[in-house]
């Protein structure tokens, strides 16, 4: 017997109650569960077990724990005595869970375990997925260890495996379902008392993103599900909120096939494209930048338009199974690129310099409202004449098509090609390649001939 007398590092300072000698009990020792304040152990005489004692020196170490512990033990092994295996206990309280099972207080006297294999019929990741703090429920006890003082129970065992008839169930079939429990990532549906399943967030809308569960259903709300996929093995039952309501792309794709032209608001906006509400329909086009002007830099474009803005965009693609449709705007003009449908490889053609610099000629197609560079390389076939500062703005040149490709939308235009093409045409057709008839002083040498002839007369 002793009391506390004062606290010191590390512990307090216990007197003894016969002798009055003064035991040191640790920290640790002082109670089996952390307490912030001793002040009401102070001065009263209780019982301490000695842990350790140095009688030469005079020394020693006491502990409160153990007695505490020792009369806990005594006080829960009574009350274990209480139950055998088979009993039900009615309400008890859910008081906390780990990875492993879930903590019920009995009777504000004992905690039970419930295994997490012993929670439900159905796959159980954690706890935290079928109860919260404080619920009650019902418990089955499956097992007693009167040495460890434990008790398991179960849940599941309280009523009949609903998989020995989950034949009755069809794939591809709707069935009402129950909200049990609501998560970040989805609801807790039971099918039957005891056939839980996962009703996931990607499941509940065909449209919406990063949808909060708790914003459409409530616990207790009975929702229309269709089952996708059953595993006898795993015993786990899929479902789809969603697959009950229509699906709007499909609505969406029948209405407005790839090619027509649909009404749209933006919605929203990134670094490089915009979303665009269509119509009526609960879906946003993909607008990439590229896909607002022909002419203009994509940068520039994107940043004139802002939420709310309403445009008439053209459906390029629609992906039904990824729930993407992807829209254009400059599409639903005139493609400024068909200038070239009637011309082919070494057309010449005549351009309006816009500007020069160090790479070539910036030109412009007369008739065209697109841009093309001559670049340094192509604007003369002497590269003593392949000076881009030959040119000023205004200037109008004839230049040849070198390149032509619809697929890629590329042209290239070229002085030089012209020169060359020019330079073959006037070969041919006032020369021979055999001959140098045509060429300086090609007859010099048969008008000789005929001096030294009148000569020699």
């Amino acid at each position: 017997m002793g009391k506390i007398t004062s606290k010191c590092k590390g512990g307090v300072i216990v007197e003894h109650s016969e002798t009055g000698s003064l035991m040191f009990c640790p920290g640790s020792q002082i109670s089996d569960k952390p307490l912030k304040n001793i002040d009401h152990l102070i001065g009263v005489e209780q019982k301490f077990a000695i842990i350790k004692l140095d009688k030469l020196r005079g020394n020693a170490c006491v502990s409160r724990r153990q007695i505490v512990s020792s009369n806990k033990r005594e006080d829960k092994a009574k009350i274990i005595e209480k139950f055998k295996v088979g009993d039900i206990i009615k309400d008890a309280v859910v008081k906390g869970y780990s990875s492993f099972g879930c903590f019920f207080e009995v009777n504000n006297e004992i905690d039970v375990l419930v295994h997490l294999q012993e929670i439900s019929y159905s796959r159980v990741n954690h706890p935290d997925e079928i109860f919260n703090i404080g619920e009650r429920h019902d418990l089955k006890v499956i097992s007693i260890d009167n040495e460890k003082l434990q008790i398991g129970c179960s849940i599941k065992q309280l009523s009949p495996d609903p998989f020995e008839h989950i034949s009755n169930y069809e794939i591809g079939k709707n069935y009402k379902v129950k909200v049990d429990k609501i998560t970040d990532y989805g609801c807790f549906c039971s099918l039957e008392p005891g056939l839980s399943t996962l009703l996931h967030s990607s499941e509940m809308s065909w449209t919406k993103r990063n949808i909060v569960p708790k914003k459409l259903f409530k616990v207790g709300d009975m929702i229309d599900c269709v089952i996708t996929e059953i595993d006898k093995d795993k015993r786990r039952i899929a479902i789809s909120h969603k697959l009950t309501i229509e699906n709007p792309y499909q609505s969406f794709s029948d209405k407005h096939p790839v090619g027509s032209e649909v009404n749209g608001v933006v919605s929203s906006s990134n670094e490089y494209a915009l979303y665009v509400k269509l119509e009526k329909f609960d879906i946003d086009g993909f607008l990439h930048a590229n896909d607002l002007s022909y002419t203009n830099n994509p940068d520039d474009e994107l940043k004139k338009y802002k939420k709310g803005d309403r445009l008439r965009v053209k459906v390029l693609e629609i992906k039904k199974d990824e729930h993407k449709v992807r829209v254009g705007l400059k599409q639903t003009g005139k493609d400024p690129f068909d200038w070239f449908k009637d011309k082919k490889l070494n057309d010449i053609i005549t351009v309006k310099v816009i500007s020069t610099d160090n790479k070539g000629l910036n030109v412009r197609p007369e008739g065209c409202e697109l841009d093309f560079l001559i670049k340094k390389s192509n604007i003369a076939v002497s590269s003593a004449d392949a000076r881009p500062s030959r040119f000023l703005s205004g200037d109008r040149i004839d230049a040849a098509i070198s390149e032509l490709s619809f697929d890629k939308r590329k042209v290239s235009l070229s002085i030089k090609l012209l020169e060359e093409i020019q330079n073959k045409e006037a070969v041919s057709k006032f020369s021979s390649p055999l001959s140098g008839k045509n060429l300086p002083f090609s007859s010099l040498s048969e008008k000789l001939d005929e001096k030294k002839n009148k000569d020699d007369e």
